[in-house]
This record gives C-alpha cells, sequence and structure tokens, in this order.
C-alpha cells in the first residue's frame, strides 16, 4: 500500500516538474529576446559590401524589452551593424503607441543608419500614422516609400528598395499581388545588387520575377506556434502551415530572409518561436 502511495507521489512530481519546464520554456519564449545570424553570398555583391551588416528588426508591434527597449539596443549596439533594417510593423494599430515606436528609432539611429518600410498595422491607423513618420523623420529614419535609392561604401554602390504595404491601397490579395508586381516593375530597377525591404513575405513570387537579390520581410510572426520538423501554424495572408514562415528562402537566383519578428498582435502568446533580431552579413559568391 505504501509502494503503491510513493509511486502516485513520483508521477505526480514528475507531471509537475514537466509542467514547470513547459511553462517555464514558454515564459522564456515570450519574455526574452534571441539574435538569429545569417552569412548569405551573392555573386554581384561589389567587393566594397563584403561582410556589410544588416540588422533587421520587424513585427516590433509597441513590445518592450527592458525599459525604453534597452534589451534590443543592447543587442543592436554589440553587434555593430551597417544598417538597420525596420521592415514594418512598428506598431499595432490595437493599441497604439507612437511614442514607444519613436523612442526606439531615436536610439536606433544613434548605432546605424535606419530605413523604414511600413506593415499592415501603420495601413490601419489610418490618419495616425502621418504622425508617427513625421516623428520618425525628425529623429533621421529614412522612410521608403515604392522608391529605390542607393547605399554607398567605398565608391561602390548597391540599391535598396522599399515597398509600402499593400493595405494602404486595397486590401484584396490579388489586387494586392498585381500591385507590387507593377510596383516594382514601375522602380525601373538598374542592374547591379538588389536588397528589397518588404513586409510581405508571401508575395515572394514578384520579388522573383523581378530579379531581387536580397528580400528582408517579416509579417508572419514565424507562425505563432512552431512545431518540431514541421514549422509555424498560422501566419497572416498565408492561413494555415505558411510557407513563407520564417528563414531563409531561394528561387532563381532570389533570396527571402523572413524574421519571426519581435512583438505580437492578435495572438498574444507564442510557442517555440521566441522573438528575434535577425543580423545578415553579406558576402560576395566566388
Amino acid at each position: 500500500m505504501k509502494s503503491r502511495f510513493k509511486r502516485k507521489q513520483i508521477i505526480i512530481v514528475i507531471i509537475l516538474a514537466l509542467l514547470a519546464l513547459v511553462v517555464g520554456w514558454m515564459v522564456w519564449g515570450n519574455l526574452t529576446i534571441g539574435t538569429t545570424h545569417y552569412e548569405i553570398a551573392f555573386k554581384n555583391l561589389p567587393s566594397s559590401f563584403e561582410g556589410y551588416k544588416i540588422a533587421q528588426i520587424s513585427d516590433l508591434h509597441n513590445a518592450k524589452f527592458g525599459e525604453n527597449n534597452a534589451r534590443i539596443i543592447e543587442i543592436l549596439h554589440e553587434e555593430k551593424p551597417d544598417m538597420i533594417a525596420i521592415t514594418g510593423d512598428l506598431i499595432d494599430s490595437n493599441r497604439t503607441d507612437i511614442d514607444i515606436a519613436v523612442q526606439f528609432m531615436q536610439q536606433a539611429v544613434q548605432i546605424a543608419p535606419c530605413y523604414y518600410v511600413t506593415g499592415n498595422h501603420e495601413a490601419w491607423i489610418g490618419e495616425d500614422y502621418q504622425q508617427l513618420e513625421k516623428k520618425m523623420i525628425d529623429v533621421g529614419v529614412r522612410i521608403l516609400h515604392d522608391e529605390v535609392m542607393p547605399i554607398y561604401k567605398d565608391g561602390e554602390s548597391i540599391q535598396l528598395i522599399g515597398l509600402d504595404d499593400p493595405d494602404f491601397a486595397d486590401r484584396d490579395a490579388v489586387v494586392q499581388d498585381s500591385m507590387l508586381d507593377s510596383k516594382l516593375k514601375n522602380l525601373k530597377l538598374q542592374d547591379g545588387f538588389k536588397l528589397l525591404l518588404s513586409h510581405r513575405p508571401e508575395t515572394f513570387h514578384s520579388y522573383v520575377s523581378t530579379n531581387v537579390d536580397l528580400v528582408l520581410s517579416g509579417h508572419a510572426h514565424g507562425g505563432q506556434f512552431r512545431m518540431p520538423f514541421i514549422g509555424g501554424i498560422v501566419a497572416p495572408n498565408q492561413g494555415l502551415f505558411p510557407e513563407y514562415d520564417a528563414g531563409v528562402f531561394g528561387e532563381r537566383g532570389t533570396t527571402m530572409v523572413v524574421s519571426r519578428g519581435i512583438g505580437n498582435s492578435i495572438i498574444p502568446v507564442r510557442l517555440n518561436n521566441r522573438p528575434e533580431i535577425v543580423i545578415v552579413k553579406l558576402q560576395p559568391k566566388s
């Protein structure tokens, strides 16, 4: 009788220990932020850009990691990027706090030049977006609205392209696909290395058809809940088991990096999907 009671106690202790581990893992995976490094080689990268380091911040959604996002700023200081790319959803339309976004950008521009493109949540806040944009410009952020600009280093340059989120114009998926194709073609991109900042990974085919070399994207939140050997479970505009949830994707010479992002929106909890800052180092391909 005593031995049976002891076995029950042991089973209960094991169950409680496993539950504690699971809860601890979830808390750690939601309240801490990691860094994911990619080193990607390209045939047409100018030699001056060998080792060029890009820090990507995506889908902050007004999240705070430390006072004034001190932990994110600390990581950016440690990484010493050549540029910081912000690929949309800096704010959250459900709990918009422009000051959090601007305070973060005010610190980020002291580390490296910051380039920003909008996400769907910026489109959803209506006229408040103009206030956000003005304040970001005032602190030194370069905002790209369906445009291309050169980035120079040691006499050589690459093309930096920034697309506005299509929700600013239309929320129909078919219309958005056609619109993105038209936008990229109208930019009349030149030969040479092309780096695109665009919030939406689900339109990868448009980036491939325009012969973009590298795309930095977000929006998918890593699939929100990630399962071993399966990946993300659900993502905006991709639905269940999204194809472009997180990581590196390649097709016909175009590489796309999809960030898992930092904050959350509609679903407040992540599972096995730690918030991340992405660091991409460019290398020439021999």
